[in-house]
């Protein structure tokens, strides 16, 4: 990580982007501030990229625009310094709110509870810090991992020799590789590799990784892919490999480009389990909102997922997020941290 960190963090560090703007005539019947406009809401994004990403911003600007409130958006390209600086560039800001989506919780803690102390309200996505003062929006990374790994065992029964794509140290990929071991012991799921890379090019770099693991392990039948960047890099080795018939994927995450890549002809990537991105960033938006009114959002504000299976989408030719979120209501919206005087968003 450490060849592309400095080159990351000068375009990481460039501002923190206004991408909506501030309504000075303020929320009718809303609580103080948002009554009369003016809120300034930073969103703080450890990855730099990918279709989860651009989903999950899309949220949070659309429910920042119903709400009225001035977005400011910025990535760290997966630099934990990159993260920290923008952190303190929002509490520079002096920012009525701040959501930290994912990053690592040792770099982040102390600079999060800086935040705290200068009277922002925080809330944090996929990233565990630890601190009473801040809610944590999560997907339930135990039910994401549980449900697919259900559906694993349910097409390949007991005792599958299989393999898994994991980086440690970051919070949603530990639970939910937490629960592949748990199936382990549970359901005779035989673990022969363990493969993994977190960097500026993560699916190109599982693939090679994969090939090289499935030549090593020619016996392995299914793979966990506890994120949707590693099942596309799995999947471009399954692909080139020609095993498409042999090894399935079995992932989390989903988004329009993921569903072409199951839909595929003889995809391997055969499930996934997934919250839709756009609506975490929606709830992200409301929870950190609620807490900016004085209105407690609740320490854990949790957004169910849902199962999504290759022959779902093509029996219901499902092409998009779009399609899947009109299709599958439970997959639409979310319930989490709402409130009356809070509009939904467009």
């Amino acid at each position: 990580m450490r060849i592309w960190k400095t080159l990351l963090a000068s375009a990481a560090l460039a501002t923190l982007a206004t991408v909506s703007p501030a309504f000075a005539a303020g929320l009718a019947g809303a609580p103080a501030p948002f009554d009369k406009g003016g809120v300034k809401i930073a969103v703080v994004n450890f990855i730099g990229g990918g279709d989860w990403l651009q989903a999950f911003e899309a949220g949070a600007k659309r429910q920042a625009d119903a709400l009225g409130v001035d977005l400011r958006i910025s990535e760290a390209r997966q630099d934990p310094d990159a993260e920290r600086q923008l952190i303190e560039q929002a509490i520079a800001l002096k920012v009525d709110g701040l959501i930290i989506n994912n990053g690592k919780p040792e770099a982040l803690k102390d600079v999060a509870q800086k935040a705290v102390d200068a009277g922002i309200k925080v809330v944090a996505y996929d990233v565990n810090l630890d601190n009473s003062k801040i809610a944590q929006v999560e997907q339930s990374d135990a039910e994401l991992a549980g449900l697919v790994l259900d559906q694993l065992v349910k097409e390949q029964g007991a005792s599958v020799k299989g393999g898994v794509v994991y980086v440690a140290g970051f919070a949603p990929l530990d639970r939910r590789y937490a629960v592949w071991k748990e199936f382990g012991k549970t359901h005779g799921l035989e673990e022969r590799a363990v493969w993994g890379v977190v960097n500026d090019t993560v699916a190109a770099s599982v693939a090679d990784q994969t090939k090289a693991t499935l030549r090593a392990h020619p016996e392995i039948t299914a793979i966990f892919t506890p994120w949707d960047e590693f099942a596309r890099g799995a999947k471009l080795a399954i692909d080139e490999l020609g095993v498409a018939n042999k090894v399935k994927i079995y992932g989390v995450d989903i988004s329009t480009s993921d569903i072409q890549a199951i839909t595929e002809a003889n995809s391997p990537w055969v499930a996934t389990a997934a919250t839709n991105a756009a609506v975490v960033g929606e709830v992200s938006v409301r929870g950190v909102a609620l807490a900016i009114a004085g209105q407690d959002p609740g320490h854990s504000i949790l957004v169910k997922p849902s199962l999504v299976t290759r022959a779902q989408l093509v029996d219901n030719n499902i092409k998009t997020i779009e399609d899947l979120a009109a299709k599958v209501p439970a997959f639409r919206a979310s319930d989490a941290a709402t409130a009356k005087w809070i509009p939904a968003s467009k």
